[in-house]
């Protein structure tokens, strides 16, 4: 791990990005990412990205790094973004089909960045696309749905194709029920259990290797 920062700018554009992450996790995300992106030279991966907050970290530690950032998401929302629940936004929502979609918003907060080039978005479902990807990967970083199918659909999809010197990272773990959901948690657990070591916490981020 390297205490690597962003480039000028970049933490400013993570800050004014719409999303919920952290400028100490967003830090500790960046410093796992480059550090990966470094040893490997292989691209990052994220699951779950939402409007591109913590996209923007990512796509700059695979600019510095001369790799790419990959996004895999279907846009349409997680389970807790839809009509009726705690974190929907009315405003991503599409008018002409009725259904939430995040991918313009995305697009919009890369090339505000000016991080577009360093990026591949992948638009569809985490296993879909995870079952038909090929290559190895400087580092998985999980924050998509927080259902127990969900998390563990993309921990079993994409840590195959995690690099033997690559990062596993894993967004909301809250180990106590009163601050959030246990799916992220229970992943983490087996992560440990599977053969990965914590290398750092910081607030719900953990970094994570293989022994």
């Amino acid at each position: 791990m390297t205490d690597a920062r962003p480039a000028p700018g970049v933490i400013e554009a993570f800050e004014s990005a719409t999303g919920f992450m952290p400028v100490d996790e967003g830090l500790a995300l960046y410093a796992a990412a480059a550090s990966a992106a470094a040893a490997t030279g292989l691209p990052l991966l994220e699951i779950g990205t939402y409007c591109g907050r913590s996209a923007i970290l990512l796509a700059d530690a695979a600019r510095a790094a001369g790799t790419v950032a990959l996004t895999v998401d279907h846009h349409r929302g997680s389970e807790e973004q839809q009509p009726g629940w705690e974190y929907h936004d009315p405003g991503l929502v599409d008018p002409e089909v009725g259904v939430m979609d995040t991918l313009p918003t995305f697009r919009r907060t890369l090339f505000r960045a000016g991080l577009e080039e360093h990026v591949v978005a992948l638009v569809g479902r985490s296993p879909q696309v995870a079952a038909v990807w090929g290559g190895k990967l400087a580092l998985v970083f999980i924050d998509g749905g927080h259902t127990d199918e969900h998390a563990t659909g993309d921990y079993e999809g994409w840590v195959p194709h995690l690099a033997e010197q690559g990062l596993l990272v894993i967004h909301d773990v809250f180990p106590d029920p009163a601050d959030g959901g246990q799916a992220p948690y229970r992943v983490y657990l087996r992560a440990l259990a599977e053969g990965f070591e914590e290398l750092s916490v910081t607030g719900s981020l953990r970094v994570l290797r293989r022994r």
